[in-house]
């Protein structure tokens, strides 16, 4: 049944700077519309026949994921990109999803080392957001998803997203409150004195979108990490990690105050990288279900190169898992 509610005319976009890499205009969504009437309202110098051909031609972005509809429902905050050239479609999205979950409302997946959660000024095609949007629309084209949270690009592990605006707005409403354990594999440098311990501080971001900590209570967003150590061998450490806050780049920050960066963090200050790639991983989610109030828990396996570079087994690994440090 076609949509026959209406929408007020008006201009709806608020205009974001050009990416710095791919000079791609964004604009951002200020209230739900339909995707073509957002398009003729914004690109006011576009004939309807060239929107419709940008359209087609899978020039129109959401949040980095490709849309052809006209009548796709923009939600508020939705950024629109315009491609300068055609997009790609991925057909292969299963091979490089590794789904841990799915249901009709949302799906949970053990996000790779290396790969965006969701677009960015560097980075528009290839993101875990495009890959999920395409996965959802093979079987029904109008399906999408929504972001409910995100982990840094160069961390793995378990992401979830929302597949209807109702339980993503919840889940980012009350994320701090109904979320019950977020557990980490952390690989340090050097060998800790303190094998259990928590780390408190108030975070900040500096001009360079670095952050920092600061000792002095409220300046800055409090912040709580606990850590334990699994294992230790010459030069390194390889600690559970779970924290009670979840700041931009927050288990980053708190490793390099105690004096022990995790490898692979050259922006944090680490100098040693023997995995290629930053030794961190979210094993663990666990969280109470807005609507259904039911525990909801996801995990992703450690990494095979952590796992070889400490020789620890699977059993060792569930104990630690189960036990929460605080």
């Amino acid at each position: 049944m076609p949509n026959t509610k209406k929408y007020k005319k008006r201009n709806n976009l608020k205009k974001i700077p050009y990416s710095k890499r791919t000079k791609m205009p964004e604009y951002k969504v200020k209230e739900p519309m339909p995707l073509l009437e957002f398009l003729l309202s914004s690109l006011k110098n576009q004939s309807r026949n060239n929107i419709k051909s940008l359209l087609t031609h899978r020039q129109i972005l959401i949040d980095g994921a490709p849309v052809t509809q006209y009548d796709f429902m923009l939600s508020k905050d939705d950024v629109v990109m315009i491609s300068p050239a055609p997009v790609r479609k991925i057909t292969n999205t299963k091979e490089m999803l590794d789904i841990i979950y799915e249901d009709d409302e949302l799906i949970a997946i053990n996000k790779p080392s290396g790969l965006l959660s969701i677009a960015s000024d560097r980075e528009k095609e290839i993101t875990a957001y495009r890959l999920l949007m395409d996965h959802v629309r093979i079987q029904n084209s109008r399906n999408r998803i929504y972001v409910v949270h995100r982990i840094d690009k160069d961390t793995s592990g378990v992401l979830i997203v929302a597949k209807n605006e109702k339980l993503r707005d919840i889940l980012q409403d009350k994320w701090n409150d109904i979320v019950k354990y977020r557990g980490y594999y952390a690989i340090v440098e050097g060998t800790l004195k303190e094998k259990i311990g928590t780390i408190k501080s108030w975070l900040r971001e500096a001009s360079t979108n670095l952050m920092y900590s600061s000792r002095k209570p409220g300046d800055g967003k409090e912040s709580i990490t606990h850590y334990e150590v699994i294992k230790e061998i010459p030069g390194f450490s390889l600690l559970k990690v779970n924290i009670d806050t979840g700041r931009k780049n927050q288990i980053r920050v708190h490793m390099k105050d105690i004096g022990h960066n995790i490898i692979g963090d050259d922006r944090y200050g680490s100098t040693v990288n023997p995995l290629n790639r930053l030794g961190l991983h979210a094993y663990s989610l666990e969280f109470i279900h807005p609507i259904k109030k039911k525990v909801m828990c996801f995990e992703a396996n450690m990494p095979k190169e952590f796992i070889s570079m400490f020789g620890v087994k699977e059993k060792q690994l569930k104990a630690y898992s189960r036990k929460k440090t605080n």
